[in-house]
């Protein structure tokens, strides 16, 4: 299934878009500037590692190959799973392209780019880039042993801002439009810090990762690594965004709650 939104005249109208690719893949456009979310090409029947002794298959198909694409800018990695960034994906991106990731997936050979944050020369369409805190195993004993194991990778969101920038400010942009993108967290405590950080800053989108995904299958759930339905609740209430569109949920075979779940959950909370 693909989506594609244009955004609100605040955004720069028809200059602005969002396609939505299959998992956590999505192809943001401001002003002729792309930007590609957690590159997944895969095809339904391939399959992923996702840990140690954990195989995923894929059960859709993208909607679009990998060569159809545009001429990407840059490219935001919340992760070094593969089904955020396969082997297909490896093999071919041009070695030019800036990737913009965690600090654990940035040393790894595939992964190493130029990078920048903001785009901008003078005053004129950019983008801005700011990490976001996320968890992709829940806290306690469980974390302990994955630090020291290795087996899931460390993950972040980010929030990413669409305006105008000035030449020397890299603070803010003119015309904001704030679009939070939740990566495979769980809702951990370090969430709780988004508003703080974001605080006077309205958000407009929130890009979010379901999956509600158990290691290693959803046939022996020993570990939950992203949000259920009552966590989804959870952070739409504390991001309150104006929209929310939900990713990461159905392409998987260890995508466990299929999309009725969250929907059931969203149709009880507002009845309360």
């Amino acid at each position: 299934m693909s989506l594609s939104l244009c955004l609100p005249a605040g955004a720069g109208g028809e200059t602005t878009s969002l396609f939505f690719v299959g998992t956590a893949t999505t192809i943001l456009e401001w002003e002729g500037i792309r930007i590609m979310t957690d590159p997944n090409f895969l095809h339904a029947g391939d399959h992923f590692h996702l840990g140690p002794g954990v195989i995923g298959e894929r059960v859709t198909n993208p909607a679009i190959d990998l060569h159809e694409l545009p001429r990407m800018d840059a490219v935001l990695l919340s992760h070094y799973h593969a089904d955020h960034f396969d082997q297909k994906v490896e093999a071919s991106l041009r070695r030019s392209l800036p990737i913009i990731t965690t600090p654990h997936a940035k040393e790894l050979p595939a992964i190493q780019r130029p990078g920048r944050v903001l785009y901008r020369t003078g005053k004129k369409p950019a983008i801005k880039v700011t990490v976001m805190p996320g968890k992709h195993v829940p806290p306690g004993p469980l974390s302990v042993a994955n630090d020291l194991s290795k087996a899931v990778p460390p993950t972040n969101g980010w929030m990413v801002e669409l305006g105008y920038s000035s030449a020397g400010n890299d603070e803010s942009l003119e015309n904001g439009y704030r679009i939070y993108i939740s990566g495979d967290t769980l809702m951990v405590n370090e969430l709780k810090e988004i508003p703080e950080l974001n605080k006077g800053q309205h958000i407009d989108l929130m890009l979010m990762h379901l999956g509600g995904t158990t290691i290693p299958s959803p046939s022996v759930p020993l570990l939950m690594v992203t949000m259920d339905a009552k966590q989804r609740i959870e952070l739409v209430q504390l991001i309150q965004p104006d929209v929310t569109i939900l990713i990461h949920y159905d392409d998987y075979n260890v995508f466990l709650p299929p999309l009725s779940d969250f929907k059931k959950a969203v149709e009880k909370v507002c009845l309360l």
